[in-house]
């Protein structure tokens, strides 16, 4: 078996964060369990979600990105995948 040289690895999404770093980030930094096929849930389908994950994630978000993240934009979200839309596309 080899490895072919040419194949590309996939690109992180804009903002240097894919969908899977942002479920480790969301286990690991935040420390709420979640699995992949959970971030479009809403927010009410989440026994766990509450305001304190929230601002752990913002501030996960930041530091992990470099930037600031769009905190006005971050409290309409209904669901993790539209905080993370809205993180790698500020």
């Amino acid at each position: 078996m080899s490895i072919d040289s040419t194949a590309s690895a996939p690109a992180p999404a804009a903002g240097g964060l894919d969908l899977d770093a942002y479920v480790r980030l969301v286990n690991d930094e935040v420390g709420m369990p979640l699995a992949p096929d959970q971030v479009a849930h809403d927010f009410d389908e989440l026994p766990e979600w509450d305001s304190l994950y929230l601002l752990k994630l913002v501030t996960a978000l930041e530091l992990a990105l470099g930037r600031r993240v769009p905190v006005a934009e971050v409290l309409q979200a209904r669901s993790l995948e539209e905080i993370y839309e809205l993180a790698v596309s500020g």
